[in-house]
């Protein structure tokens, strides 16, 4: 299990990567540290996300699911939609215009639960926030 720092705004996470999603950790790992932009979502609910159009990680899907909890964050490998990181800070549903999807839950919010619902109010109200994750 790998910790990491997640900036995103003024606020700061600890997050660990998932056992069950080992190729899905192994590639993003090599992209540290990592700096994007994060969005809120539009059709899944209480979520931010990190669009990332046509880029590939190259893995498939691995420990997948619908229905994250507030602090499950997904990577959707692309297919029906472009590719996403899925940050969601309450009750959510992944989804597109295209429907229901699946993501990959790679990390897990540890520490910083307290600020998640103001990090979603940010982006909802203020816009596109500076989002970082780096290994500690």
């Amino acid at each position: 299990m790998t910790m990491l720092r997640i900036t995103a705004g003024p606020f700061q996470f600890t997050a660990q990567t998932e056992a069950d999603a080992p190729e899905t950790c192994a590639a993003f790992l090599k992209l540290l540290p990592y700096r994007q932009k994060i969005i809120h979502a539009r059709w899944s609910g209480e979520a931010c996300w990190i669009p990332l159009g046509e880029f590939q990680l190259g893995v498939g899907y691995e420990n997948h699911t619908s229905h994250p909890s507030r602090g499950d964050i997904l990577f959707y490998p692309g297919g029906y939609s472009e590719t996403e990181i899925l940050f969601p800070y309450g009750s959510a549903c992944f989804a597109s215009k295209m429907g229901q999807l699946a993501g990959n839950h790679f990390l897990t919010i540890v520490e910083g639960h307290e600020h998640m619902a103001a990090l979603g109010k940010l982006v909802l109200w203020e816009g596109a926030q500076d989002i970082s994750f780096e290994a500690l």
